[in-house]
């Protein structure tokens, strides 16, 4: 696979470019922040999005969808990840397309699949239940009960999951928590009786959910994919979200750095800009290089996404670029912070609004630490 953009990805990427130029610069997280906005993003701003036809970028044509796949995504969450722009878009846009057109039933698809392009309804998958990402140590239990389930447990951490109008929840249907097999993932909704929602605030100022499931009862018409193996789908769909996260994370570092030599260009120490001395020269040149590489492990694991049916090389393909993304990222930020000096600490420079976010989104769906691991495992060591 050529780790380039064919012409229509760079017509989407252009119309990103311009689109979250004018309608989603910094300054509009900063407005979300300072008004304490409930959800996180705005709902506007999301409209227009899948007006543009991003809510459905991952939708199948049949579903009124673009149908452009995780590549597509990944170039729009790149550029999104340039604004720090607030919005749904990984949690219903990709993990919950995802979810919905690869393990759904037609029923489920033709529920909800036109909605999600339309932009009407958001999703947001329940997976991680304690301080780090680990789904396999799922215990929320679901109990048979007639003809469907009673679910009950805690959810943590979970991505718009204030907002979302349906949940996409991995639960113990069989064995033990850290064993793969028994987990199966329901469609509930989030306005269900027994489900309670509390939001807690995050440093990026987006804000996630912990969310309780008190006896929740659904039907048998819940079950997303087969009953006590749904481990292998959910890592399909959390793949998904991995790597598309790496992309807006690799735009995170490509502005933090853009932004640093903006900086350092202009900044002037002894009559120069401080930008000419060569110990800042030489640590720039080796943040550049680092991006770069970053690009090309996130853009091959989108592509592997979108092309591969062997699912253990899209698992290795994913945690190269989560793993690798994860630490150029946090790179860009500390970098850009020490180059602004002491001011870069202040709110009133944008780059400590970037490793803020960095922070949050290097742990989302395992951080560099459990994808290196994971990786390693995947290669026998």
């Amino acid at each position: 696979m050529a780790l380039v953009l064919n012409e229509d990805q760079q017509m989407l990427q252009e119309a990103a470019i311009g689109f979250l130029a004018e309608n989603a610069p910094v300054a509009a997280l900063r407005h979300l922040r300072d008004e304490g906005s409930e959800d996180g993003f705005s709902r506007d701003l999301w409209k227009a999005m899948a007006d543009m036809g991003w809510a459905g970028i991952a939708v199948p044509e049949a579903y009124g969808g673009a149908e452009f796949g995780l590549v597509g995504a990944g170039i729009v969450a790149e550029e999104m990840g340039k604004n720090l722009t607030a919005s749904p878009f990984v949690s219903t846009a990709v993990l919950g397309a995802v979810a919905l057109s690869r393990f759904g039933s037609e029923a489920q698809k033709e529920a909800h699949l036109p909605a999600i392009a339309a932009g009407e309804q958001l999703f947001a998958l329940a997976v991680d239940e304690g301080r780090k990402h680990a789904p396999a140590k799922t215990t929320l239990s679901a109990k048979r009960k007639g003809n469907g389930f009673t679910l009950t447990g805690t959810k943590a951490f979970v991505v718009d999951g204030h907002n979302a109008d349906h949940l996409i929840v991995a639960a113990r249907t069989a064995g033990a928590a850290g064993e793969e097999s028994g987990i199966t993932l329901f469609l509930v909704p989030a306005t269900a009786t027994g489900v309670h929602r509390n939001r807690r605030d995050t440093i990026d100022s987006r804000g996630v959910a912990e969310i309780q499931f008190d006896g929740v009862d659904v039907t048998s018409d819940a079950v997303l994919g087969d009953v006590d193996q749904g481990f292998d789908a959910l890592e399909t769909i959390l793949n998904a979200g991995r790597a598309v996260l790496s992309a807006e994370m690799v735009g995170h570092a490509t502005q933090a750095f853009e932004m640093t030599v903006a900086y350092i260009s202009e900044r002037k120490q002894f009559g120069v800009p401080v930008g000419s001395f060569q110990a800042l020269q030489h640590r720039a040149a080796h943040l550049l290089t680092e991006i770069e590489m970053a690009k090309a492990v996130t853009l091959a694991a989108l592509q592997a996404c979108d092309e591969h049916e062997d699912a253990a090389i899209v698992s290795k393909s994913v945690s190269i670029a989560k793993a690798k993304v994860g630490q150029v990222a946090l790179l860009a930020a500390q970098e850009g912070i020490q180059m602004h000096g002491g001011m870069g600490m202040t709110d009133a420079f944008d780059i400590g609004l970037y490793i803020k976010r960095v922070r949050v989104a290097g742990e989302l769906f395992g951080d560099s630490a459990f994808h290196g691991n994971r990786l390693a495992e995947a290669l026998g060591f």
